[in-house]
């Protein structure tokens, strides 16, 4: 499985500089000045690298929200208990949550993915593909052993392959998870060198005593598991999550199959950057949505590079932020089709 996985990556394409370049010419032809429109220019050419085609058709889009246990949660670092992540669960498939609500308003669909709850789950619209029961708890042995992370990986990797199949061509990552941030702030603490201290938020609105407490418990984690900074899969296995893994496939599938993959919040943005690890390439399909009030969030996002489209103190995660982006990716689409160029307007184009 883990050479498949490998070469896997290796099928994954550099954007096309080309397509781009062509959608840079058209969007200077429009009546205005050029660069005007400021980001939704940006965001219309890297879509065009990312399909190959100048203005794309997106077709339909998908928010799939990833959910999975957290065994470190017996050590107390959340405001929540760990069963709150199965009734959320329930909630995301009875379109009570915040995601189902903004994704409505997109235009979205949710797909709600059992990788890794602790609870047996049964629902028609959820997608069960459960690897194991929660991670292990990291304070006292690895979350997971590496075969388990590349099966999550490969879980979502499966899963867009499937959704391509059915005409989606545009994603967006969600998670749901008690404790989940603890594990995405291990994450980026091997991988980028950060300092926790800096870098650990609230979560679900811990404070105080509590937030030193997990603070302790990641550092405790990493000093007993040892990850190696530079082997992402070892790094997700040892203090990772199962619902980190499986939006570590999506992202990978969805560059190798050439559709853009919008990034919410924290723990989307961990699996991000375990996917630029693994793939550099994929940095170039990802659209950071939006900078979340966790602290980690923007040390992430200044890693991979990426720009958030909005800043509007959000941490819940689901996918909400993402959702938001959606209109503002379909408005960059609607311009590039839609607008006037000089020439069809009739008017006269700056010299200069």
């Amino acid at each position: 499985m883990l050479q498949a996985l490998a070469e896997f990556i290796t099928e994954i394409q550099p954007p096309d500089k080309a397509a781009m370049a062509a959608a840079r010419r058209h969007l200077d032809q429009l009546t205005k000045p050029p660069g005007s429109l400021g980001k939704l220019e940006d965001i219309a050419c890297q879509l065009a690298a990312i399909t190959g085609e100048t203005m794309p058709d997106l077709g339909k889009k998908a928010i799939v929200v990833m959910a999975g246990d957290h065994g470190v949660c017996e050590e107390g670092v959340s405001a929540y208990p760990a069963e709150v992540t199965p009734q959320m669960v329930l909630n995301f498939l009875h379109g009570g949550a915040a995601v189902n609500v903004l994704a409505g308003q997109a235009g979205a669909d949710v797909i709600c993915v059992d990788i890794g709850v602790n609870a047996d789950l049964e629902h028609p619209r959820l997608y069960a593909r459960k690897v194991r029961k929660g991670t292990r708890n990291m304070m006292r042995e690895a979350a997971m052993t590496k075969q388990e992370a590349v099966d999550a990986i490969v879980t979502g990797i499966q899963l867009v392959e499937e959704l391509t199949m059915q005409g989606y061509r545009l994603f967006a990552t969600g998670d749901m998870g008690i404790g989940n941030t603890t594990a995405s702030s291990a994450v980026l603490a091997v991988l980028t060198g950060a300092d926790l201290a800096g870098t650990v938020g609230r979560g679900t609105g811990i404070c105080g005593e509590l937030l030193l407490h997990k603070r302790s418990v990641i550092e405790r984690a990493i000093a007993l598991n040892k990850p190696n900074a530079n082997d992402p899969l070892d790094v997700l296995a040892k203090v990772g999550g199962l619902e980190i893994a499986g939006l570590t496939g999506v992202i990978l599938g969805a560059a190798r199959h050439r559709c853009p993959v919008v990034i919410d919040g924290f723990i989307s943005s961990a699996a991000a950057l375990v996917a630029s690890r693994m793939a550099e390439l994929s940095t170039a399909y990802m659209l950071a949505s939006h900078l979340s009030q966790e602290p980690g969030h923007a040390f992430i996002l200044q890693a991979l590079e990426l720009a958030p489209m909005l800043h509007m103190d959000m941490r819940l995660g689901e996918g909400t932020g993402a959702a938001l982006a959606l209109p503002l990716i379909d408005a960059s689409g609607r311009i590039m089709k839609e607008m006037a160029t000089f020439a069809e307007a009739g008017i006269s184009q700056s010299d200069k």
